[in-house]
């Protein structure tokens, strides 16, 4: 695949510093970017900060990184509450705020009045489309989608995928800059809700969400009947985990409030009063459907 030149990219901005974007932050600085992490308050960045040591161990034991490589990816990471002063320099910024529309919506309102005009912008959205948000942007040729699986330096995918109005070079330069990242990259040529691997796993998390609120079994023994019949080293409810009850809560809502399907409105009723209320969140509090 020929890839335009013309787009280099140095200054790399990540926008959002939860489940996947400070994840996203330290691959694309332990590959040698730049990278600005910009998130709504100091506070937030502060706990970013202290997530990037538990990066750097799992760094240590799965890609064997070395001292010297953690402590040059800690040298090139900075951080900004200031959306106009984090973006500046940017020559690629990757959004990775919360999956509802509204505030995807106001991010890039924002954005697009700060943003120098060379800065291309990529969404790392699990469930919605590139075209949705393409006109607010204020540059849809320089819009692209490109998402990102969790415990990315391990499940190491990128989709990447354009919209109607996505330039070539752009989106030929995110395959290549995937790459650069240490990234499988997976290009997909129209648009597709949930791209590939949430087109195939979504349907199966919501299938287990469906089986739970209607009280058919217990998560366990769904869990069990998964990895037993399949052979899967894990079942759904242990994915969602990993994934984030926040993430399946704001999907599943959307849905709900589409659909008034009274189980998936069982279904948010149960994630919310159950475990988000109780900060039962997943892997990242300790205690999601499991303990960790």
């Amino acid at each position: 695949m020929s890839v335009n030149q013309s787009i280099i990219f140095k200054n790399v901005t990540v926008a959002g510093s939860g489940v996947l974007g400070y994840q996203i932050a330290f691959q694309t600085a332990f590959h040698g970017f730049n990278v600005i992490v910009y998130d709504i308050n100091d506070e937030v960045l502060e706990k970013a900060k202290q997530k990037f040591d538990t990066l750097s161990a799992a760094f240590t034991t799965d890609l064997k990184a070395t001292p010297e490589q953690l402590a040059d990816t800690e040298k090139r990471l900075h951080y900004s509450s200031d959306l106009a002063d984090a973006v500046k320099d940017a020559d690629l910024l990757i959004e990775a705020v919360p999956e509802n529309p509204a505030i995807k919506n106001d991010f890039y309102t924002k954005l697009a009045a700060v943003a120098p005009e060379k800065t291309i912008f990529a969404t790392n959205t699990s469930t919605l489309l590139p075209s949705q948000f393409a006109a607010v942007t204020g540059r849809p040729e320089k819009f692209v989608a490109l998402h990102f699986a969790n415990e990315i330096w391990k499940h190491n995918t990128a989709e990447i995928m354009r919209h109607e109005g996505t330039k070539q070079e752009v989106f030929d330069a995110l395959i290549a800059f995937a790459k650069q990242i240490g990234m499988v990259a997976l290009p997909l040529q129209k648009e597709q809700p949930g791209y590939i691997v949430n087109s195939l796993l979504v349907p199966l998390l919501s299938a287990a969400m469906e089986l739970w609120a209607k009280g058919v079994a217990d998560i366990e023994t769904i869990d069990k009947t998964w990895k037993v019949a399949t052979g899967a080293p894990v079942g759904p409810f242990a994915i969602l985990d990993v994934v984030g009850i926040t993430t399946a809560y704001n999907i599943n809502k959307i849905a709900a409030d589409a659909t008034q399907d009274p189980i998936k409105l069982q279904i948010v009723e149960k994630l919310k009063t159950d475990y988000i209320d109780k900060n039962k969140l997943g892997v990242a509090t300790g205690e999601g459907f499991y303990k960790y």
